[in-house]
């Protein structure tokens, strides 16, 4: 088992900023795959930004230029930092690692959400 606690989101005006923190219970070294998803209401979940094993980063178009994926492996923290915020990222963010087979429990693993709001 894994468990991913999210912290950080909130409410912030158009412009502003937050930065979202995953804290995992275990090694994010282990993990082959480690990033967001956001769900705004009512849509479908969508990939924001992920760090692979190695170190390379995706973003989702929308948040190339705004948004940046960081890791502290000493803290098994996943970061992301969302600059220039605007309405259209609000969304219930969610943390997720992907745990390769020959690992130690292997799967895919969420954590509970963190809700972001961005007013106009």
């Amino acid at each position: 088992q894994v468990q991913l606690v999210e912290s950080g989101g909130g409410l912030v005006q158009a412009g502003g900023s937050l930065r979202l923190s995953c804290a995992a219970s275990r090694s994010i070294l282990d993990f082959h795959a480690v990033g967001w998803y956001r769900q705004p209401p009512g849509k479908q979940r969508e990939l924001v930004a992920n760090i692979i094993r190695g170190g390379s980063t995706n973003y989702v178009d929308s948040a190339k230029g705004r948004f940046t994926i960081s890791r502290d492996n000493a803290k098994n923290t996943v970061y992301l930092q969302m600059n220039s915020l605007k309405p259209e990222d609000t969304a219930v963010y969610y943390c997720y690692c992907y745990v390769p087979r020959g690992t130690i429990r292997p799967g895919n693993y969420w954590g509970q959400g963190t809700q972001v709001t961005v007013s106009s």
